[in-house]
């Protein structure tokens, strides 16, 4: 075969291997009432999908280092394989501690296949290429991510639970024999020390701010010793990172690369979008099951409008980047954000489904150009060792926002209901402060009376509304980053004779 036809082959592995890994974030949502009911556990739920965040958070940067120490490819196989573990394993859970745990497998494989990627895509493919390759790998990746709670609510409704796990491999195993045969890597690799040091401070300072993130405002009250000791450590370790990685020789984050501009402001821009965007996912299906009434099914695939948006976006945000600068490009996303989240915030249960649709099309076109984008703005003026790094924490800080973003805006939905029912209602009734989508579930709602199922799906409705309307913050505090990405552009990057930036240590 010739070079453009393993090139071919190549790009189809890793497009198998970043479809399955983000499609794991999201298509355990609609399955889990099912989940729930077959393993028990309802109270410790949540930690099927914090499992995998956080194992993923933890081991993306380690694997993004790892790969520009030892080889994109090997990294790359190693994730997958231990993601195909974590799969099986999850399909053969017999309860609900063995899912969270087998979730975290999965996760630490999942850590490893999207950032190394990214990074291959800018290894093997020329400067006038990037932009194109970004756009169809960032609308997989959109697609995945929003597509996954209507595929997990099919194989729950036709098949069985378990193959929402099972389904990852076959399509893994193409990935694998697709990577292994047609990817030919040729980067010139250097022998550097792992730093475990700074591995291990990285690993406990993100777990005591994941754990405090999830356990705060929930099973502890914010302003309990343990959830402050949690933000300690998490800032006394963080203080220690910067310490140790700025003295190491081979740093797991090289510090230094925060003094680009064009860097730190896509890095930041990724940690609000993220969150932006797994807010829109989580609480339009919530929305359309509890005050719509309508089925797990038909509340995933409300997000096909989003889905679409998204893939239009990334593509076309891809090619625009051949042609406008960075910044031009995602103010274009940032005031359209903007637009889509204020919509978003006047909905209420009279909103026809007609725009609900137009409104998550807003949504989706976007989000869906900084999926392309900022993977090229974040490389564009940094040296070619780090480029494994640098991708690894654009992944980072997205998984990070959206975990932030999902937790404090959900609490802001969580509290408004709540007070509506208790000043409605006196003494709230208990049942009504758990999960909406399980309080609003078909079966459910015939059990209440038409007048108070109505006023509880208007406080419904206006929870979310008004999570939207604080959300619009998240684009705003964005365009300031937005500006401070300045005029460069794609090819200049390409074009400057002046040697590269290694102001890194």
């Amino acid at each position: 075969m010739n070079q453009k036809t393993n090139s071919n082959f190549a790009v189809m592995g890793l497009l198998l291997g970043l479809f399955v890994a983000s499609l794991d974030q999201t298509i355990v949502a609609t399955a889990m009432p099912t989940i729930v009911s077959e393993l028990g556990g309802y109270e410790y739920f949540v930690w099927v999908f914090s499992a995998y965040m956080i194992a993923t958070v933890v081991s993306t940067p380690i694997f993004g280092k790892l790969s520009d120490m030892y080889g994109r490819k090997l990294f790359f196989l190693i994730g997958l394989v231990v993601f195909l573990i974590g799969s099986v394993l999850c399909g053969l859970a017999l309860n609900m501690s063995q899912l969270i745990f087998f979730r975290a497998i999965q996760g630490i494989g999942g850590g490893a296949l999207m950032p190394i990627t990214f990074a291959i895509i800018f290894d093997i493919f020329p400067p006038e290429k990037r932009g194109k390759m970004n756009g169809l790998f960032g609308a997989v990746f959109g697609i995945s991510s929003v597509f996954g709670p209507a595929v997990g609510a099919f194989f729950t409704d036709y098949l069985d639970w378990r193959w929402v796990f099972y389904i990852n491999i076959p399509i893994g195993i193409i990935s694998f024999i697709l990577i292994t045969r047609f990817y030919k890597e040729t980067l010139s690799l250097q022998k550097q020390k792992i730093d475990w040091a700074g591995a291990s401070i990285l690993i406990v300072g993100l777990l005591s701010l994941m754990f405090a993130i999830e356990l705060g405002g929930d099973q502890y009250a914010w302003t309990s010793p343990f959830i402050i000791g949690l933000f300690s450590i998490f800032v006394l370790l963080f203080v220690s990172f910067i310490y140790v990685e700025k003295r190491v020789q081979s740093p797991i984050v090289v510090i230094g690369l925060f003094k680009e501009n064009l860097f730190t402001s896509s890095q930041l821009i990724s940690l609000f979008f993220g969150a932006a965007m797994v807010i829109c996912s989580t609480y339009i299906p919530i929305f359309v099951q509890g005050v719509y009434g309508e089925s797990a099914s038909a509340s995933g695939q409300t997000l096909t409008p989003m889905m679409l948006g998204v893939v239009a976006s990334s593509i076309i945000g891809g090619k625009l980047v051949d042609r406008l600068s960075y910044r031009t490009v995602m103010l274009g996303s940032t005031i359209l954000l903007t637009i889509a989240l204020t919509l978003l915030s006047t909905i209420d249960g009279d909103t026809s489904r007609l725009m609900i649709t137009m409104y998550m099309i807003f949504v989706g076109l976007s989000i869906g150009a900084s999926l392309s984008v900022l993977n090229l703005s974040a490389l564009q003026n940094i040296d070619g060792r780090y480029k494994g790094v640098g991708v690894s924490l654009l992944s980072f800080f997205r998984t990070i926002g959206a975990a932030i973003g999902v937790t404090v805006f959900g609490a802001i939905q969580s509290q408004y209901f709540s007070s509506k029912i208790e000043s409605s209602f006196g003494q709230s009734d208990p049942s009504f402060m758990g999960d909406a989508t399980s309080l609003f579930a078909p079966e459910n709602r015939e059990l209440i009376p038409e007048d108070l199922l109505k006023v509880i799906t208007t406080f419904l409705a206006d929870s979310i509304s008004n999570l939207f309307f604080w959300s619009i913050f998240l684009p705003l505090i964005s365009f300031l980053f937005v500006m401070m990405m300045g005029k460069e552009r794609l090819k200049a990057a390409e074009t400057k004779k002046k040697k590269p930036k290694e102001a890194l240590t």
